[in-house]
């Protein structure tokens, strides 16, 4: 799938709330790293994991499901293989009527859930990572040497 900057931009501006589902408590995990670089960004991250539930993690209490979670949700990050992803979609459409996006991880794709969730409205990316795409578009990347293909006037 292919989304353009605006597009990818306007998800990230606008999101307050992540909840991650498939979060790991094991810090050399992707789904560690990426939950713990978001919250530090400022935005609210609920981890979910039903193997953890209970546990604290970046100041929040791990969830055994979405349908734990008792506040509103802008964005669902799932961390889970592509055939897990529809009752996600599933749960997240039922629980959050505001819900703005769907988030799947690099290598989690679903066209059918994706569908079900843009015919309710909700925003959806495949086979992105945000904290890749927020650098990407932020402009922390290019304090690395890489070059973004976004100007900016920051260093």
């Amino acid at each position: 799938m292919t989304y353009s900057d605006d597009y990818l931009k306007k998800i990230l501006g606008r999101t307050k709330t992540i909840a991650v589902v498939g979060v790991s408590t094991n810090s050399v995990r992707p789904s560690y790293f990426v939950a713990r670089y978001l919250s530090l960004k400022g935005f609210t991250v609920i981890p979910v994991n039903p193997g953890h539930a209970g546990k604290m993690l970046f100041g929040q209490t791990i969830r055994a499901s979405l349908s734990d979670i008792d506040r509103p949700v802008d964005m669902v990050d799932i961390f889970r293989k592509s055939e897990a992803v529809p009752p996600i979609v599933d749960e997240a459409l039922e629980k959050f009527p505001d819900l703005q996006t769907i988030w799947m991880q690099i290598g989690v794709e679903n066209p059918e859930a994706a569908a079900v969730a843009e015919a309710r409205g909700v925003d959806v990316v495949m086979n992105r990572c945000p904290k890749i795409e927020y650098q990407r578009l932020f402009g922390e990347l290019r304090m690395g040497g890489f070059n973004t293909g976004v100007i900016s006037s920051k260093l």
